[in-house]
C-alpha cells in the first residue's frame, strides 16, 4: 500500500479511527520504550554506577533501597542496576540481530518464491517446509554442540527459526501483489523483470514484512533470555536479563525475590513495546486491518 493510499484511508470510518488511533499511540510509546532503552545501553560505561562484573561480598543479596544500589544486589553482591543496564546491550543484540538476518534471508527467499513459481519456487517453499519441522531448541541444541553456548549460538538459533515463518510472509504478499493492476501496467510500458521486481513489488511487500518482524522481536527477547536459561546462550560473567533471570531463580528459595524479578520485569516491558511498536506500525502502513 502507498502512502497516498494509507493517508486516503484514515478517514475511512469514524467508528474507526478511535480503535486506530489508540494502537498507533501505544506505537509511539513502544518507541520511546524502545529508543530509552538502546540509550541506556549506548550509554552503560558512562551511566553505569559500578562495574556489573564486580561484587561486594558483604553485600550480597541486599534488598532494594539499599544506599548506593537502588534495586539492590544479586547472589555474588552485584548491583543490579548496573548490570540491568550492560545487560541491555546483550539482549537488544541477541533478538534485533538475528531478526534482521532473518528479514534479509526471508525477503530474498519469498520473492524470489512467489515471483519465480515453479519450479524454483515450489523448491524454495518445499526447503521452507522441511525447516518448519525442527524446534527452536533442536536448532540451538545442535548448534551449541557445534559453536557452544554465547551470543553466537542465539543469533543462529533465532536466525535459522524464524527464516520458514518470515518467509511464508513475504511468500503470500507476493502471491497477493501478483496479477494486479500497477503490474501489468509496468508490463505495458515494457520494464524488465529486476525493474518489476525491485521497483514495483518490492515497496508493495516490506510493509507486511516489516511489521511481522518487528512483533517477533519482543518474542525473541524472552526466548534468548530461555537459552541462557537453559545454560545454551550467554556465560558468565557477562550480564544479560536471560542470565541474571537464571541467576536469580538460584537465589529464590534464600529470600531475594528481588534478583529475578527486575530482569523479569526488563524483558516483559521492552518485550511489549516491541509488540505496541509492531501493532502501531501496521495501522498505520495498513488501515484496513482492524483486528
Amino acid at each position: 500500500m502507498s502512502f497516498f493510499q494509507a493517508s486516503n484511508a484514515l478517514g475511512a470510518s469514524p467508528a474507526e479511527t478511535p480503535t486506530r488511533r489508540r494502537r498507533i499511540d501505544r506505537g509511539i510509546i513502544g518507541l520511546a520504550i524502545i529508543v530509552a532503552v538502546v540509550g541506556l545501553a549506548a550509554l552503560a560505561p558512562l551511566i553505569s554506577p559500578y562495574d556489573p562484573d564486580i561484587g561486594e561480598g558483604a553485600l550480597r543479596l541486599a534488598p532494594p533501597g539499599t544506599p548506593g544500589h537502588w534495586l539492590g544486589l544479586d547472589g555474588q553482591g552485584r548491583d543490579i542496576l548496573s548490570r540491568l543496564i550492560w545487560g541491555a546491550r546483550l539482549s537488544l543484540i541477541a533478538s534485533i540481530v538475528p531478526v534482521a538476518i532473518a528479514f534479509i534471508v526471508s525477503l530474498g527467499l519469498g520473492l524470489a518464491a512467489g515471483f519465480a513459481r515453479k519450479p524454483l519456487g515450489a523448491a524454495i517453499m518445499r526447503g521452507i517446509d522441511v525447516l518448519f519441522a525442527f524446534p527452536m531448541i533442536l536448532f540451538a541444541i545442535a548448534i551449541a554442540a557445534l559453536l557452544g553456548p554465547g551470543l553466537t549460538t542465539i543469533i543462529a538459533t533465532i536466525a535459522l527459526s524464524l527464516v520458514p515463518y518470515m518467509t511464508r510472509v513475504v511468500y503470500f504478499a507476493v502471491l497477493a501483489e501478483t496479477g494486479r493492476e500497477y503490474l501489468d501496467a509496468a508490463r505495458l510500458l515494457g520494464a524488465g523483470r529486476s525493474a518489476i521486481l525491485f521497483g514495483e513489488l518490492l515497496p508493495n511487500v516490506l510493509s507486511p514484512a516489516i511489521i511481522y518482524a518487528t512483533t517477533l522481536i519482543g518474542p525473541m527477547i524472552g526466548f534468548s533470555s530461555g537459552l541462557s536459561f537453559l545454560g545454551l546462550g550467554i556465560q558468565p560473567p557477562l550480564a544479560d536479563w536471560g542470565r541474571m533471570t537464571v541467576d536469580g531463580v538460584g537465589v529464590f528459595a534464600e529470600g531475594a525475590p528481588h534478583v529475578v524479578i527486575a530482569p523479569g520485569i526488563a524483558i516483559i516491558i521492552v518485550s511489549l513495546a516491541f509488540n505496541w511498536l509492531g501493532s502501531g506500525l501496521r495501522n498505520w502502513l495498513d488501515p484496513h486491518h482492524h483486528a
